[in-house]
């Protein structure tokens, strides 16, 4: 009879234990599922660049600094890989993206060029879905972080390689660039 009892008790923590492993295993599923959801939004951002960067072309000759800034970052963007290095990458894009469209409030003809507003339209629009796309993998990551780093978690972790994933985030000087009005200089 005891040795049931003690069956029961190995079956039920291995029950236990096989349960939290498999709970790791969606939440990392969910984490790479989530960042697999920002490149698909990111990538639409960088092949709306260069025909928002071509229609600017036409109307802002003399402003060629801001442009070749804005393709650099783009391509910047375009090979970074992780979280970490593609959270730089997209707060310097989004620092030139911001001057870009700024130089529209120095060109009127540009500012009125519905091919410019649609482009600037969409790039808001796609600037949305990676900002929602991004809450939700920082989400996904910190539950996945907490669940691997509490009781029983971090048993399992350890041994079956479940390591910390990143956060999705701009630097602190990315960040403030991103916030600051953006100057225009003549």
């Amino acid at each position: 009879m005891a040795f049931l009892v003690f069956l029961g008790l190995v079956a039920l923590v291995g029950f236990w234990l096989v349960g939290v492993y498999n709970g790791l295993v969606n939440l990392r599923q969910r984490s790479k599922q989530a960042f697999s959801d920002i490149n698909v939004q990111l990538k639409q951002r960088h092949d709306l660049i260069p025909n928002l960067v071509e229609t600017v072309k036409g109307y802002a000759t003399h402003e060629k600094t801001t442009l070749e800034d804005v393709i650099k970052a783009r391509n910047a963007a375009v090979v970074a890989s992780g979280p970490a290095a593609q959270g730089a990458a997209e707060g310097a894009l989004t620092g030139a993206l911001s001057r870009l469209i700024a130089l529209s409030e120095a060109y009127p003809d540009l500012k009125a060029n519905q091919n410019f507003q649609q482009l600037q339209n969409e790039l808001s629009d796609v600037e949305n879905k990676i900002s929602a796309a991004r809450r939700f993998l920082n989400n996904t990551v910190a539950e996945y972080n907490a669940t691997r780093e509490g009781f029983p978690g971090f048993l399992i972790a350890q041994r079956f390689g479940f390591d910390p994933l990143d956060y999705f985030n701009l630097d602190e000087a990315e960040q403030k660039a991103v916030e600051a009005p953006p100057k225009v200089q003549f």
